[in-house]
């Protein structure tokens, strides 16, 4: 998975996506969760979520065997590759599947049919898990019930609340509930763990995060993607960053490596490309420039891949509730050559950013001669982030 970052706990975690099932209720011939939801299948939404927080360690994806095909190809935009296991005929028994597979402390467990997941909430989750043996997100129920049983008779909804996932424990803890006899009886590990006693705390959840269960959730889903009005707005940062050039055997650019007689010269990888969109990232989401965050002075990033820069900025974007839709990138130098590398580049930077590669751009230029970058002293990039900014419940 993904490289530390300076914020995150030591302490990784396992995050698996239950995506065994075929979602009839939702309609269509096509299982729920890889149906397209504004432009990328339902399941990538949630997966691509986990691939860029930099405490999940190991991303589960537990499928039917005869959907592992469809799955790898809907997860390829993700930027580190996911663990596939063979689900159950049961709920209870596909989480039990992955459950087998995790290796670490502490294991999030959540439903491919929720797309909208947010970091915000899975930090809440892992606080949770601070002082307790499992975490979920809850909700109260808003309209009224009554019970059918009999006759139509009121339920008091105020100690009512909706379950959502992930839901979050310590890895042996629910090993261990899950080796009780009858553990394929429950709904969910929540009703599995305090049924044999364990410590669940409910946190805070999210009105985005809903289940899609029925035709109508897909518009819904899709109207909160591609909100727009008064409530939601484009915004962009922009950022700048320069690198000298010195005899070497090769140098990182926009996250890949070109092979040349040059390197970059720089306290991290110095690749310039990914430093300007992380400072266009961070403008974005109102949150400093890459020197507040990885400052030169300290020495664990030295000779650090800057795409964890990166990620850490989208981190941030994210909690500020802005939701990536293109970069510009433009690369000012004689030398190295960029035309042999710009799809690859643009391909790299699509998969950290979780975009389609049309809404990433690569552009190169030189100053005639004229400069710093005339002379190949070094190398200058700038970038344009754009995204949408919209409010987030909870």
């Amino acid at each position: 998975m993904k490289g530390e970052e300076g914020d995150v706990a030591q302490s990784g975690y396992t995050a698996i996506i239950v995506a065994a099932g075929r979602g009839e209720r939702a309609g269509g011939s096509t299982p729920k969760q890889l149906r397209v939801l504004a432009g990328k299948p339902v399941l990538a939404w949630s997966a691509e979520r986990f691939a860029r927080d930099a405490a999940c360690r190991q991303l589960i994806i537990v499928t039917a065997p005869e959907l592992a095909d469809s799955v790898t190809s809907c997860l390829q935009t993700l930027s580190v590759e996911a663990m596939l296991v063979n689900g159950g005929a049961t709920r209870g028994a596909s989480v039990r599947a992955g459950l087998d597979a995790a290796t670490e402390d502490r294991v999030l467990i959540h439903d491919a049919a929720r797309p909208l997941l947010s970091a915000t909430l899975i930090d809440r989750l892992l606080a949770g898990l601070e002082h307790a043996d499992g975490a979920a997100p809850a909700l109260p129920v808003a309209d009224a019930l009554v019970s059918l049983s009999d006759t139509v008779t009121p339920v008091d909804r105020t100690p009512l609340r909706r379950v959502q996932t992930p839901q979050a424990f310590h890895t042996q803890v629910l090993r261990r509930a899950f080796g009780q006899s009858g553990w394929d009886a429950f709904p969910d590990e929540v009703s599995l763990a305090r049924t044999h006693g364990l410590d669940v705390v409910l946190v805070e959840g999210e009105e985005r995060n809903f289940k899609l269960t029925w035709p109508d959730d897909f518009a819904r889903a899709e109207a909160l993607i591609n909100r727009t009005g008064p409530m939601a707005m484009t915004i962009t940062g922009q950022g700048y960053d320069v690198h000298r050039l010195a005899p070497g055997d090769g140098l990182m650019l926009c996250g890949i490596r070109i092979d040349c007689p040059l390197r970059l010269v720089g306290h991290s990888d110095a690749d310039a490309g990914l430093h300007a969109l992380t400072d266009a990232v961070l403008g974005a989401a109102g949150a400093g420039d890459i020197g507040q965050h990885f400052p030169p002075s300290d020495p664990q990033w030295a000779g650090a891949s800057s795409d964890r820069f990166l990620l850490h900025a989208l981190k941030l974007a994210d909690e500020a509730g802005v939701t990536p839709l293109h970069a510009d990138i433009t690369l000012i130098c004689e030398r190295p050559k960029i035309g042999p590398n710009r799809d690859a580049m643009r391909a790299r930077i699509a998969e950290l950013l979780g975009l389609e590669l049309q809404r990433v751009n690569i552009k190169a230029t030189t100053t005639e001669g004229l400069g710093f970058t005339g002379r190949g002293e070094g190398l200058a990039a700038q970038a344009v982030f754009t995204g949408r900014l919209e409010p987030r419940d909870g």
